[in-house]
């Protein structure tokens, strides 16, 4: 059984998202719309040339989380950077009301489509895994290889290892409402409590405090619903894409490694096509406080 301090730690993570988790500064000013049957759900940055990767950024983030991504593979690579529609300031576009995480996978498919990308790699951290994950299991067309980066098949196994997807509505729509409904001190008041326990940089939990201050609050806790009603436990066997697993641990959760290793490796252990690997020294944001071990990662992946 998996102690109770690493649940809590990972319990604070769904709190910091509830709080409107954000992160590294605005969106770019360069992005460019999507094909029109995606754009209202989402706009992409196109850098680079070469085989084409995907980069998800999670709940309520800028797409400027994978700048060093960027700056490490556009030389080789054609990047396809996703800013969601509501999260860090952007237009919150179509996911003005209703659901937001199937929408923008459906919006995602018809981008890859109708820009006859070729089975490219994908990379999502967070909510941005759970997409990918949605993805490789309706479109596995679509997802030539892919890396998710702290993200669970079901989040709400957090609240309780027995919860079901209607066990948790309540206490998910609790969430949302909540979400929506907070007022712009509160908003901004909650970063500054609950962002130190996701990211260990300085300079990236400053930027990923603005970053979730400027996030619609309406969006996040609608994307935030749809997260923990997610349940892909059922479904993960059934991906053959070939998968990188990424998690984080640090020894200030005050949580042992074998704790970390039990729910991570336990989750995905139905996936027979994913690889599973902890990245010592790093908490949620592994692609900030670990940057040398996260790009690492990213060239064996896309080897």
């Amino acid at each position: 059984m998996i102690c109770r301090r690493p649940s809590f730690h990972l319990m604070v993570v769904l709190l910091a998202i509830l709080a409107a988790i954000g992160v590294f500064g605005p969106v770019h000013a360069a992005s460019v719309a999507v094909p029109s049957a995606a754009a209202p759900r989402f706009t992409v940055e196109v850098t680079g040339q070469g085989p084409d990767v995907i980069l998800i950024p999670g709940l309520a983030s800028s797409a400027a989380v994978w700048d060093d991504t960027v700056k490490q593979l556009k030389g080789r690579y054609r990047l396809h950077v996703i800013q969601i529609a509501g999260f860090a300031g952007a237009p919150v576009g179509a996911n003005a009301e209703g659901p937001v995480i199937q929408p923008s996978v459906d919006a995602l498919d018809s981008y890859i489509k109708s820009a006859q990308l070729k089975s490219p790699a994908v990379i999502g951290h967070s909510m941005g895994g759970l997409m990918g994950l949605m993805l490789a299991r309706q479109h596995p067309e679509d997802v030539g290889r892919l890396m998710v980066v702290d993200s669970l098949p079901f989040y709400a196994v957090l609240f309780s290892p027995a919860a079901t997807v209607e066990s948790v509505k309540p206490q998910a729509a609790a969430m949302r409402d909540m979400a929506e409904n907070s007022p712009p001190e509160a908003w901004a008041a909650g970063q500054a409590r609950t962002m130190t326990r996701l990211v260990k940089s300085p300079t990236g939990l400053k930027s990923a405090t603005e970053a979730s201050v400027a996030s619609n609050p309406s969006v996040t806790g609608r994307a935030l619903y749809d997260d923990l009603t997610t349940d892909l436990r059922g479904e993960i066997a059934a991906i053959k894409t070939p998968t990188v697993m990424l998690y984080p641990w640090d020894e200030t959760t005050g949580a042992p490694q074998s704790a970390y290793d039990a729910l991570y490796t336990g989750a995905y252990a139905p996936m027979t096509s994913a690889k599973v690997k902890r990245i010592d020294g790093s908490l949620h944001f592994i692609m900030l406080d670990q940057p040398a071990a996260f790009a690492a990662e990213v060239e064996s992946f896309l080897r």
